[in-house]
C-alpha cells in the first residue's frame, strides 16, 4: 500500500506555554519520534514545522505565514505529497501504534468515501489521526481557499464536514492511540503510563531499538526465561552476560542471511539448553558429594 505521511508539529503549544511540544520526551523518546515510528513505511513523510533532530529522515516544510493553523499547515505538507493515500497525524501521539495506522489506511482503501478517521473511546472522530484519498484533500482545500479567500486560521472541521470518511474505533489493544499531549498534566500522565508494570518492558525494547537503529520482532518471555535460568544455574552475573552474547551470535546469524527474530529465538534456545544442562551437572555434583 502506497502512502504519504504529513505530520503536523508547528502548533505554538498555548497552554505548554509556548514550548516545543514534538520534542518534549515521554519515555526518553522525543514526541515527534514517537509518532514517526508509528508509520515507516510512507514512502515519503512532510513533517510541517521548524526543523529539529529526528530519529529518521522526513522531508521538512513549513505554512505561509508559520502559525497559520492547521488547515494551512496541512495544505503545506499536501504540496509535498505525491501518494495516492496520505497518513495525517498530530506530532503529539505517544501511544500511537502502528497496527492503528494500518488499520486506518485499509479502511481508506476498503471505504467507498474519502478516507478514515480514528473515532476515540468518547466517539470523538479525530482527524489528525486519519487517512485520506490525497485527491479529495486537495480538492476541498482549494475549495476552502477559494471561498474564504485564505486558509488562514480556518478550523480543520471545515474540511472535514465535506468530506465522506470512515470511522475507525479504537480497539481493546490500543485505547490510547488518540490520546494527545495538550497540557502539563497529560505529558505527567502519559510518563506514568508507560512505567506502568504491564507496558514498561515493551516501552523499553522499543525505546532501545529505536536508540541502536534496529528493528527486529524479540521474544521477550524467551529471553526472560534465559536470564533466569542463566541466573539460578549458573550465577546472577550470567544472566545480562548470556543476553548479549544472544545478541551478538544472533547479529551474526543475521548478517550471514538468517532472518534476524528466527537468530535470536535459536540463539536463545541453545543459550537456554546450555544454562539447563550446567545446572543439572552442577545438581548432579552436589548430590553424588552429599552421598559421599
Amino acid at each position: 500500500m502506497i502512502f504519504d505521511a504529513v505530520i503536523l508539529a508547528g502548533g505554538g503549544a498555548r497552554r505548554l506555554g509556548g514550548v516545543d511540544k514534538p520534542a518534549l520526551p515521554v519515555g526518553a523518546r522525543a514526541l515527534l519520534d514517537r509518532v514517526l515510528d508509528a508509520c515507516p513505511d510512507a514512502r515519503t513523510t512532510v513533517v510541517v514545522g521548524d526543523r529539529r533532530p529526528t530519529a529518521r529522515p522526513v522531508r521538512w516544510t513549513r505554512e505561509t505565514p508559520p502559525g497559520g493553523g492547521p488547515l494551512a499547515a496541512l495544505d503545506a505538507g499536501l504540496h509535498e505529497t505525491t501518494a495516492p493515500l496520505v497518513l495525517v497525524l498530530s506530532a503529539d501521539l505517544p501511544f500511537l501504534d502502528r497496527p492503528t495506522v494500518r488499520a486506518l489506511l485499509d479502511a481508506a482503501v476498503d471505504g467507498n468515501g474519502d478516507g478514515a478517521v480514528l473515532r476515540d473511546p468518547d466517539g470523538r472522530d479525530q482527524p489528525l489521526v486519519a487517512a485520506y484519498r490525497t485527491e479529495a484533500l486537495r480538492r476541498e482545500i482549494a475549495l476552502l481557499a477559494t471561498e474564504h479567500g485564505s486558509l488562514r486560521d480556518l478550523p480543520l472541521r471545515v474540511l472535514t464536514a465535506e468530506l465522506e470518511l470512515t470511522p475507525v474505533s479504537v480497539t481493546e489493544r490500543a485505547p490510547l492511540a488518540s490520546f494527545d499531549c495538550d497540557t502539563w498534566e497529560d505529558l505527567a500522565a502519559a510518563r506514568a503510563r508507560i512505567r506502568e508494570h504491564g507496558n514498561v518492558l515493551d516501552e523499553w525494547m522499543t525505546a532501545v531499538k529505536n536508540e541502536l537503529g534496529i528493528d527486529v520482532a524479540v521474544d521477550t518471555k524467551t529471553l526472560l526465561d534465559l536470564a533466569r535460568d542463566a541466573a539460578h544455574g549458573v550465577a546472577r552475573p550470567a544472566a545480562p552476560l548470556t543476553t548479549f552474547l544472544v545478541g551478538y551470535a544472533a547479529a551474526q546469524a543475521a548478517a550471514s542471511g538468517a532472518d534476524p527474530a528466527q537468530a535470536v529465538a535459536e540463539a536463545s534456545r541453545k543459550a537456554a539448553d546450555l544454562a539447563l544442562r550446567w545446572a543439572a551437572e552442577a545438581e548432579a555434583d552436589a548430590q553424588e558429594g552429599g552421598s559421599g
